[in-house]
């Protein structure tokens, strides 16, 4: 459980007994309806509920009573437990039923292939076509290994709505005992008189057990859709060697508290997040970052969890434990994602809604239409044709069409480091004709370098220190550029007393008494300071693609330094991709123009918006908006928070702040600008598979019901065609795991 606001929280629960989406609707409407509950979400294909309540109207345990009342169970997850034990315990029991049910349903189907006149040369026991022999197989079958769907049937008629489990109960109902009317009928003329009648216990005991079959095969497939999921957390170390009162203890990594000192050999995992205290090693970042070559790592840089230090040894404070860590963070995000709904699922939803009362409207008038029109008063026959209406008309590939691409799209993003926050980011990202790309830090490395200063002093170091200093509180990768091209050359940095961001203007700072304004020439015309002398040369200094900025020292001009970030290796490649995808790319930056352009020309962008206030990179979202496009905002750092709220997707550079991460729809956790053509290919992709599934489970119902009514299915085949059908849709979705982008 997780406070998502103040006065809220949100809880998981495990359900048990579901069958279809009309299931899963059901819960979710009952949940919702719950006094202090302001959202509810159940995912059909993960058997999930999420609940957003107000912990002072109500509680974990109102959840299981009203679930209970439904006709399902309700087990609470807690936080950072694994289910995964919970669903092998689930697919076990089923596996047993599943085996109980063949067995005893083998010598009834043995008993109806022998009706074939084609296969009529089987040898066929006597005791087979036994009515008594028949009922004693068919009954357990019936009651004991169907009872689920007999109570789920009636919880669902109590709560005036039809699930599928309503479906199969009228169905194999209306088999079982039209047979055990036959039998008694039998047995009142005198069993030994005459053979046996035809008998219908075969077609229940089948569909049961091709009901079973195809849910086992379902829970198989659903179950290889969070194998992301399970990845993520395999690459977690399961053990951390600490120093604690002077000693080395190994302990498990559940354990580690923040400020635990940590220690890694080379080889080992990492296994939290915190900060190299002593010694110097390569650190694989792959998993996180995709970049194949290890980092260099020294005192004072942070290292993350599940990463590899490659070969020295490393001594490390925790700052970042269990749920708080990088890695944790991912895992949530994903499952979020998975469990979460995409809009388009709310029409399989409302279809699943009212498609059972129409199905056994359709079998009653099938029936009707049989015994008194095209058959008269041969029950028998009318049955059989109403029994493979109410089974081929199951929808429940209907209910698995969305959940399951879900899963295994976002889990296929997860891989390629794309992170999407719900159901519905997966969707609307495949909609983007626009994205906007930040500057710095995305389109470049975000790592410049101090490469001129020109100061109008007697004592440049001086000057340059109390720069540094004001520096050095920024977040900006341009001032720790700026500082570490100072700490270069040899100078020592004070604190500064005071210091402000003026986002896209620059920063102001006291340091050892004196104000310092460093930035564009915007800073220096709010505070009215006289630049003139310097602008010649900070114009040619952007025309090279550098950034060149202003520093005043109590409100007088004092000279300029400029920095240069260069482009990621990947960024013009990228560019072309989103190109090719029909993508228009605009780059945005609050930086100068002359600089802007020198960039976006290096990277293949004509469209370029500079000098920018982060309020304005929101408005310029807003005007392509107004004008009907589907706008991607991708930034990294906390001047992009706006516009990244603001865009139809938010897009924040896993490198970047916490902030902008928190403001966005969808996380890049490499860094790499490929991952935007990555994430929209996978929402098409996601999207395609989603309305490929819609198709054919909508198409196989509607195809299905006509030729059962027509009379050219048998029960059993129609059971069979319901459960391939399901299974057809899940492994449809798990194609999105091998898809290239």
């Amino acid at each position: 459980m997780s406070i998502e606001q103040s006065n809220t929280e949100q809880a998981s629960l495990q359900l048990l007994g579901m069958t279809c989406a009309a299931c899963a609707n059901r819960i979710e409407k009952g949940l919702s309806k719950l006094e202090g509950v302001t959202e509810a979400n159940v995912n059909f294909a993960l058997e999930r509920a999420t609940v957003t309540f107000d912990p002072a109207v109500v509680n974990m345990s109102s959840f299981e009573q009203k679930v209970a009342k439904l006709g399902y169970q309700a087990i609470p997850i807690m936080e950072d437990q694994d289910t995964s034990e919970l669903q092998e315990q689930a697919a076990s029991h089923h596996k047993r039923k599943l085996i109980v049910s063949a067995v005893l349903s083998l010598p009834l189907l043995w008993a109806m292939v022998t009706h074939f006149s084609f296969l009529s040369w089987i040898p066929m026991p006597n005791l087979f076509m036994n009515p008594w022999f028949q009922l004693a197989l068919a009954t357990p079958v019936q009651f004991y290994i169907g009872g689920p769907f007999y109570r789920s049937a009636f919880m669902a008629l109590r709560n005036r709505s039809a699930n599928m489990d309503v479906l199969v109960a009228l169905g194999t109902s209306a088999a079982y005992f039209y047979s055990l009317y036959l039998t008694m009928d039998w047995a009142a003329q005198g069993s030994m008189a005459h053979d046996g009648p035809e008998m219908y216990y075969e077609t229940s005991a089948i569909l049961i057990t091709l009901v079973l079959l195809g849910k086992f095969f379902e829970t198989l497939a659903k179950g290889r859709t969070s194998a992301a999921i399970k990845s993520l957390i395999g690459l977690q170390a399961k053990t951390a060697l600490v120093v604690r009162d002077g000693q080395e203890l190994v302990i498990p990594v559940e354990e580690v508290v923040v400020g635990d000192i940590v220690l890694i050999k080379p080889g080992e995992k990492i296994p939290v997040d915190g900060a190299v205290i002593e010694g110097i090693s390569a650190v694989d970042e792959s998993m996180l970052t995709g970049e194949s070559i290890p980092v260099e790592k020294h005192v004072g840089d942070f290292v993350i969890g599940a990463t590899l230090n490659k070969n020295g040894r490393l001594s490390v404070r925790a700052t970042k434990v269990g749920k708080e860590t990088a890695l944790a963070h991912i895992i949530k995000v994903v499952e979020e994602a998975q469990g979460s709904k995409a809009p388009i699922q709310r029409v399989a939803d409302r279809i699943s809604g009212i498609f059972v009362p129409i199905v056994v409207g359709i079998a009653i008038v099938g029936f009707l239409v049989w015994y008194f029109a095209v058959t008269p008063g041969d029950f028998a026959n009318a049955l059989e044709k109403a029994i493979a209406i109410l089974v081929i008309a199951c929808p429940c590939a209907l209910g698995l069409a969305t959940p399951t691409s879900i899963m295994a799209g976002s889990g296929r993003a997860a891989e390629l480091g794309v992170l999407f926050k719900g159901g519905e980011h997966l969707e609307s990202t495949h909609r983007i004709d626009t994205i906007i790309l930040d500057k710095t830090g995305t389109v470049t490395k975000g790592q410049p370098e101090l490469t001129d200063t020109f100061i109008d002093h007697n004592d440049e170091p001086m000057l340059l220190r109390l720069v540094g200093a004001a520096e050095k509180n920024s977040e900006h990768p341009l001032a720790e550029a700026i500082v570490a091209g100072i700490r270069a050359r040899g100078i020592e940095i004070p604190d500064a007393e005071q210091f402000e961001a003026i986002p896209g203007f620059g920063i102001r700072a006291i340091v050892e008494g004196k104000e310092l304004l460093i930035g564009t020439r915007k800073l220096m015309a709010k505070y009215k300071i006289m630049t003139e002398q310097a602008l010649d040369r900070m114009t040619q200094l952007e025309s090279e693609g550098k950034t060149a900025m202003l520093i005043a020292v109590d409100r007088q001009y004092a000279g300029l330094v400029a920095v240069a970030d260069t482009i990621k290796e990947t960024s013009r490649q990228a560019v072309a991709r989103l190109k090719e995808l029909g993508i228009d790319v605009i780059m945005i930056t609050g930086d100068n123009e002359r600089t802007a352009l020198a960039i976006a020309m290096q990277v293949g962008i004509e469209q370029v918006r500079a000098e920018v206030l982060p309020e304005g990179k929101a408005d310029e979202v807003k005007k392509l908006q107004a004008i009907g496009k589907k706008v991607a905002m991708v930034g990294d750092g906390i001047n992009d928070a706006p516009a990244l709220a603001m865009a139809d997707v938010g897009m924040a550079i896993g490198t970047g702040t916490d902030v902008a991460m928190e403001a966005a729809d969808v996380t890049l956790m490499r860094g790499d600008l490929n991952s935007i053509p990555d994430a929209i290919s996978m929402s098409r992709q996601t999207m395609s598979n989603i309305r490929q599934n819609l198709f054919w489970a909508l198409g196989y119902n509607t195809l299905g019901i006509p030729i059962a009514a027509i009379g050219l299915l048998a029960p059993w085949v129609a059971g069979a065609a319901m459960a391939l059908s399901s299974v057809s849709v899940v492994l449809n979705a798990l194609r999105l795991q091998r898809m290239k982008v």
